[in-house]
Formats: structure tokens, sequence, C-alpha cells
């Protein structure tokens, strides 16, 4: 049995907080952000809205999508670094509130490879035939562990979910091979204290380095080449960060999905968030070969390529 995506939501919060914004609180400039991270602005969750609150909107519409019922979710995953509390976790909050009745849940926390590691499990009870829908939704709501003091991170975040169904699809489509990785002796890179702490430079390097690689071996691992992608949907970090994937895999410009310019980087949500605005735009089509990859503190990374389609 083959695991793919038969259903996608997502939801971004209201508030749009731009460089502007910004540049009026700190030592900073729209110009100096956007030619770092190619970031205009990004969205920050109401007060009184959290991750919970966001995980649920992505989810209606995902399972509205998928045109299934709660009822017929078997588990539910929330890769997330940001909870509403430490426990209950997120995921049972979302039980509840879809009426998800036989549905097990458990939250993942793999930072911004979260949605990667969250789609790998999936993948593991769906071709046993243990279970047939998985809900798995990226969220995070980073504005409230980011440090508005700090010029170097407070740019960079936003908040928001995003959120898949995976199910049975048709032989040929949906996961045809992934990587996951970790590398511990990373973790002092990046982290969180009370607030998200990062090494700039040392992430960089890693993040260009792991992108590329990674993309290129899950297309090794499922007999493919670099000239069968037919879009890359790379973790919305760092624009220079995305380009250096998208060179590796010899790929156009508009073969590679941009959306750090609307959303900052939105963590374990950023590649969700990303397809719903592909699939809107027509830039995914069914039968396209999507190469999905991510990183993130830990550190951790995963890279999925995978046959668009029911």
């Amino acid at each position: 049995m083959n695991a793919g995506i038969v259903g996608i939501g997502r939801c971004l919060p209201d508030k749009v907080v731009t460089n502007h914004d910004l540049e009026k609180k700190m030592d900073t400039s729209d110009e100096w952000i956007r030619t770092r991270t190619g970031i205009e602005e990004r969205r920050i969750a109401a007060e009184g809205q959290d991750t919970s609150d966001m995980a649920y909107e992505a989810a209606l519409k995902a399972i509205e999508n998928a045109n299934i019922s709660p009822e017929e979710i078997d588990l539910i995953l929330v890769s997330t670094v940001t909870p509403d509390t430490p426990f209950p976790t997120v995921s049972c909050m979302l039980q509840d509130r879809l009426g998800a009745r036989k549905a097990a849940a458990m939250d993942l926390s793999a930072a911004c490879a979260g949605f990667m590691y969250g789609m790998v499990t999936a993948k593991q009870f769906i071709e046993t035939g243990a279970y047939k829908y998985v809900l798995i939704v990226g969220v995070e709501k980073l504005s409230k562990i980011t440090d508005w003091t700090d010029r170097n991170t407070a740019v960079l975040f936003g908040d928001g979910a995003g959120a898949v169904i995976v199910g049975p699809v048709a032989e040929g489509r949906g996961i045809l091979s992934f990587e996951l990785g970790a590398d511990g002796s990373g973790g002092k890179y990046l982290y969180q204290d009370e607030f998200i702490v990062m090494n700039g430079r040392e992430v960089f390097k890693f993040a260009v380095r792991q992108m590329g690689e990674s993309s290129v071996n899950v297309l090794e691992k499922a007999g493919l080449s670099k000239e069968d992608v037919d879009f890359l949907v790379p973790h919305q970090a760092n624009i220079r960060i995305m380009e250096a994937a998208r060179q590796r895999l010899e790929l156009p410009p508009e073969k590679m999905s941009k959306t750090v310019h609307k959303y900052g980087n939105t963590s374990a949500a950023s590649i969700p968030i990303s397809i719903v605005e592909e699939l809107e735009a027509g830039k995914i089509k069914d039968g396209d070969l999507i190469v999905m990859v991510g990183f993130g503190g830990g550190l951790t990374w995963g890279a999925i390529a995978l046959r668009w389609g029911k």
C-alpha cells in the first residue's frame, strides 16, 4: 500500500507584521532583512490565538479537502516546538475538538524538520495496513518564544499552521523515498533558552550543505534523477539557503516554492503552508514529482520524494 497526501489545508493569522514595522522597534531596515533573508513580512497570531487554534483551523480544511470525516482519522501527529502546554499535547486537544474519537494522538518535536518526521511516521502506519488515515499538522506560534529585541532572530519567524491527511494512494503515487537525520552535536547552534537562540553562521553552513545533499539522496533512493523533478518545496527559512538547494538540483527558479517573503520562517508549518500556496497557484499538478526538504534545531533534517496525486 502506498502512502500519500490526500487532503491539505492551512491557517495563517490575520495580523501582518512588515519589515517596516520592525524598523520602528529595533535597529534594522527593510533592505537589510530582505537582502539577507528574502523576508518582507510575516504573520503573527492574535492575542488569545494559540497553537492549537491554528492547528484546528488547518486540520478542518485538510479533512474537508480529503473528503473524509474526523471519525475516519486513525492517528493525529502534531509537529511543533511551541505547544499550548507541555501536556495535554496539541494533538490530544485536536482529537477532542475535531471529534476524532478513534484517533490516537501524539506530538512530535523535531523543530523545522518536524513535518518531514511526521510524514515519514505516517507512512509506516499506512503501508503496514495498521492505519488508513493519519492527520499531520505542522504548527508554530514562534512569536511567543521570539526575543523581539534581538534583531538577528526577531526578523525571521512567523506563526501559522499547515495540515495534511496522509492515506492510501494508487501505485506509483505518494511517498517514493525519504531521508531523516540528526546531528545532536550541533544543538548548541540553534536552541531555546527562554527565547530562540541561534548561531546564524553555523546554521547557514549546515543548512546549505544538508538541504542539497538530502534532496539528491532521496532522488537516488527512488531511482530518479534531477531531470525528473517537477517542483521543489524547501523549508522556508532563508532565500539564500533555499536557492542553494534549488541550484544543487539544477532547477529553474519557477520550479521552487517561495513563500518566505510573505510568511517568514514558520518552522514545522512552512512546507505544508507552501504546498497549499502552490496548489492554489496551479504550480503543483497531478502526477508531478515533488521534492520536500527541511532542516531544523536539534540539529535535524528530512527530505521526501513524492509523486503528487491520489
